[in-house]
């Protein structure tokens, strides 16, 4: 492995590659620099998993004959050329085989030390091994600022091309607010939660209040996309711990950690919560060996049949299908899961009703979902009839709403 100059980057950049470049909390900024400034007129296509308030990049932007494709689309995209701009409907754990499949020319990776020299991947596990198996060229950034998780992947030297170092400190996501209707949906899941629960959430202030309302809970289990500060918390307390785990049992399974500076440092101390690709976090076989798997997750709007919209607003696709129908389905099919969708009753501050006669587009299926839980209250669709999910649903839809949504 040799240290990258742009001369030598020069050199591997050949026209038409095709460039991988890791996403979320561990995207090697470094590199992608490097590249930004030796791109010229080169035909390059990247290909990135981005997260709203993590990645900024712009790819279009580097040069008039750069190409992104995107399984997610961010405020940075909004201003990336249409022509040039790709997005892939997909959802995660087929994201992983995309990765698979295709032999990129380059695979721009960022990686830190552990205290014991060992070379590991950086936050974010979800699509890195898979993207390098089949690789002409994997390059690693080596970022001094960075302590990997105790539970990262090791990163052998031996099939890593080049480096850059840096030293960044890990991407602190903006702070969460949780208002008072945030307390109140967290309050109604909690309530479906139960205690020996293995459970999946996302990030924003409706999971970060679930997470708090949990708090009392017991023998609680993780195994999701991603781990925060309210995750860690749960673990401090021993809220969660794996304890009545099926699979994995002791063990907090995650993908990328997305979180403060004392997040990343307690990982480091942390073997049990070990950080896998979404071949396995997000694994449809995986999932449905976990009894009491709850996933919660959110959306745009979803319909009195349980439709559910959670990409798109407007006719503009916002972000992507992500990992939550991977998991809506794996809950499903677990003996004793849940499938719900926790999401504020209203948009707009308050003029717009977010359960509505007909989803603008369908992400998940009617039949993918068991509960919809707003700040009015829980809708369990599991054995509801079309007229009854009407009900249940224009029930958990805020007042003023209600009388308009009854007129078919």
């Amino acid at each position: 492995m040799q240290q990258i100059t742009s001369e030598i980057l020069d050199g591997w950049l050949s026209d038409g590659a095709q460039i991988f470049v890791a996403g979320s909390s561990n995207e090697p900024v470094e590199l992608v620099n490097v590249i930004g400034s030796i791109v010229a007129d080169r035909h390059l296509h990247f290909f990135q998993f981005p997260l709203a308030g993590f990645n900024t990049t712009d790819f279009t932007a580097l040069g008039p004959n750069v190409e992104l494709t995107t399984v997610f689309m961010t405020p940075a995209l909004r201003s990336a050329v249409s022509q040039r701009l790709h997005f892939l409907p997909m959802q995660m754990r087929a994201m992983n085989d995309f990765c698979r499949h295709k032999a990129f020319d380059l695979v721009l990776i960022q990686g830190c030390y552990d205290a014991a020299g060992d070379l590991r991947l950086g936050p974010n596990a979800d699509f890195a091994e898979a993207a390098m198996s089949r690789a002409d060229k994997v390059l690693v950034e080596i970022n001094s600022a960075l302590v990997p998780a105790a539970g990262a992947p090791h990163l052998n030297s031996e099939k890593l091309a080049g480096f850059v170092t840096s030293e960044r400190a890990a991407h602190e996501p903006a702070a969460v607010v949780i208002d008072e209707t945030a307390r109140a949906i967290a309050k109604n899941v909690a309530g479906i939660v139960r205690d020996g629960d293995c459970l999946q959430t996302g990030i924003g202030g409706i999971p970060a209040a679930i997470l708090d309302a949990l708090s009392d809970h017991n023998d609680l289990g993780m195994h999701g996309g991603l781990i925060d500060d309210g995750g860690r918390l749960l673990i401090e307390k021993g809220v969660i711990n794996g304890a009545r785990k099926s699979i994995d049992r002791g063990r907090h399974i995650t993908g990328m950690a997305l979180g403060s500076p004392a997040l990343h440092t307690w990982l480091a101390q942390r073997e049990d919560v070990v950080f896998k690709g979404a071949d396995y976090t997000h694994e449809f076989s995986v999932l449905q060996q976990i009894e009491n798997f709850v996933s919660i997750n959110s959306a745009v709007e979803v319909d009195l049949q349980g439709q559910v919209n959670a990409e798109v607003v407007g006719g503009r696709q916002i972000s992507g299908t992500g990992g939550s129908l991977d998991f809506m389905r794996g809950a499903r099919a677990s003996k004793g899961g849940r499938s719900i969708v926790a999401m504020t009753a209203t948009a707009r501050r308050g003029e717009v009703s977010r359960i509505v006669q007909r989803v603008e587009h369908v992400t998940a299926a009617r039949t993918d979902i068991d509960l919809v839980v707003t700040e009015y209250g829980v809708a369990d669709l599991r054995y509801a009839s079309l007229d009854e999910r009407r009900e249940l649903l224009i029930n958990v839809a805020a007042p003023n709403f209600r009388d308009q949504l009854q007129i078919q």
